[in-house]
């Protein structure tokens, strides 16, 4: 037989498997697909956390459907943007459970955007797992509300908690405290977490200050802030304002001894590129890190593929901040639907509720209240960070953990003045 026979024998052989799979694979996915739906903002000031969070989903999406879908059904993702702006929330998350009748809820992201949401939840009696969203459920204890997101117990005070035990570490130590958060839900409730936080180890306020959420610029509180002559500076506040912050900070020469806290902005690769050593000195509180993803199963290989996908999309690269998160909790909603073969949400919850789950976030349980069992949160310091660079932060040799003692990598360069060198 010719080498053309034999090459066209092997075309249709090839041919062949490839349609035996694809026949399989409809047919293990018959029937209506399984609808997701989440509520992100893509546009707006959330946008940068939230294109991470639709790109995580979209590959656990593909994930699961390359295995055969959910109970035998593939499954399709609905999202809409709410433009962040938390007034449109509630809107989207009706629309999803009474017109697109989704069979199951993910999201939204963020505090801001979770709060307005849950009472729509809580009134259609319906299950989500809210996205990096901090102490929602403490006054609903609503039993359908999950968090995917490492504060653990520790609630709001896990975005200070660490920073004041490392301030009460210093030596010499500090004494007074300015608190600068944004007239919002997320920063109020991490200003509310510092005082309690601070309180413990007996430093003393003296400066403590909100601003509307559309400030653009900061210079005058940061004037107000460098008066005040606080030794600890703590900001909360999300990512466009932090941008805003620490370029007037250092336009007028801001040295305290210790600056940083809940600056989500510096979470987002792009901005750490963007602000380079003018981050230098910024301690921070972060969910995940490079040394944490190299302990987690399945979490470097994510990754892996979500950044060649973040890339391709010209989105934030390395995504370590939401991704897993995002991913987790597809991974979750997996899991309770397969085990429970079911699409009922008190169904879901209830196995939630009592079972362990092991995801490229970690290994964790659900508390009463929906948060994790147990917190994993980490603080960071900006060292030596260069100009103009995305593959330092690969590593996380610019920025090493200071706090917990057991993940530590890296000592403080103390006072802030003395990282900026």
């Amino acid at each position: 037989m010719s080498n053309v026979c034999w090459n066209a024998l092997r075309a249709c052989a090839a041919a062949l498997v490839v349609s035996l799979f694809a026949l399989s694979t409809a047919s293990a996915q018959s029937g209506k697909p399984i609808r997701v739906g989440a509520g992100l903002a893509l546009t707006g000031a959330g946008a940068a956390p939230s294109k991470v969070i639709q790109t995580a989903l979209e590959i656990w999406r593909d994930d699961v459907n390359a295995k055969g879908g959910l109970l035998g059904r593939p499954v399709e993702l609905v999202i809409y943007d709410d433009q962040s702006s938390p007034a449109n929330v509630p809107g989207l998350y009706t629309k999803l459970i009474t017109v697109d009748k989704v069979d199951l809820l993910v999201g939204p992201y963020g505090t801001n955007f979770v709060a307005p949401a849950l009472p729509t939840l809580i009134q259609h009696n319906k299950l989500t797992i809210s996205i990096t969203a901090i102490g929602i459920n403490r006054q609903f204890n609503y039993d359908k509300y999950f968090s995917m997101l490492s504060v653990g117990p520790d609630g709001i005070n896990a975005f200070s908690k660490g920073f004041f035990e490392i301030a009460a570490g210093l030596k010499p130590r500090p004494q007074t405290v300015a608190i600068l958060a944004a007239d919002a839900e997320f920063a109020r409730s991490c200003a509310d977490g510092a005082r309690e936080e601070l309180k413990k180890h007996g430093f003393k306020v003296v400066y403590d200050q909100s601003y509307p959420p559309a400030t653009t610029d900061f210079s005058p509180v940061m004037r107000a802030i460098q008066a005040s002559n606080a030794d600890i500076v703590y900001i909360g506040a999300y990512p466009p304002d932090n941008v805003g912050i620490i370029r007037a900070a250092n336009e007028i020469g801001l040295k305290p001894k210790l600056f940083g806290g809940a600056m989500i902005g510096m979470l987002v690769t792009p901005i750490k590129v963007q602000l380079g050593p003018i981050a230098n000195g910024l301690v921070i509180g972060e969910n995940m890190t490079p040394a944490a993803v190299a302990k987690i199963p399945g979490s470097a290989d994510f990754l892996k593929r979500y950044t060649a996908k973040a890339s391709a999309a010209g989105i934030d690269p390395l995504g370590f901040a939401w991704g897993p998160f995002a991913y987790a909790a597809g991974q979750t909603l997996a899991k309770a639907v397969t085990e429970t073969k079911s699409l009922d949400h008190a169904k879901l919850a209830d196995y939630m509720h009592k079972t362990k789950f092991d995801t490229v976030a970690g290994s964790f349980t659900f508390g009463k209240d929906g948060e994790w069992s147990q917190s994993r949160q980490f603080w960071t310091q900006f060292q030596n960070v260069k100009p103009s660079n995305l593959d330092q932060f690969r590593t996380g040799e610019v920025q090493p953990i200071l706090w917990p003692s057991e993940f530590k990598t890296g000592n403080i360069i103390y006072p802030y003045s003395d990282a900026r060198k």
